[in-house]
């Protein structure tokens, strides 16, 4: 069953706008959180596919739409000894008052 937001689980309501910014201007996003207590991560983070430029290309989605970017990492999770991946990262300032 697909939910309001057309996402299955729905998206997080903290990085709901980040995750529709993204994926408006073309971005393959596949996992997102809010952050925080009881959640995976601990600031709003979206992770996304594709090649280097993919990365500059969400970095500057996300600054014009003025969502409060805290970093993009390149990421290769190690994964039973092995690197997997790549895939790209974006983190957003928390709006929990902890930044």
């Amino acid at each position: 069953m697909r939910h309001d937001d057309g996402f299955e689980p729905p998206l997080d309501a903290g990085i709901r706008l980040a995750v529709q910014a993204l994926r408006a201007a073309g971005v393959e996003t596949f996992e997102s959180c809010q952050g925080g207590a009881g959640h995976t991560y601990t600031q709003p983070t979206v992770r996304f596919h594709g090649h280097l430029p993919e990365g500059f290309r969400a970095l500057a989605a996300a600054m014009v739409s003025q969502l409060p970017v805290d970093t993009l990492r390149r990421v290769w999770p190690i994964t039973d000894g092995e690197p997997t991946g790549p895939w790209w990262e974006l983190t957003f300032r928390s709006h929990h008052g902890r930044d």
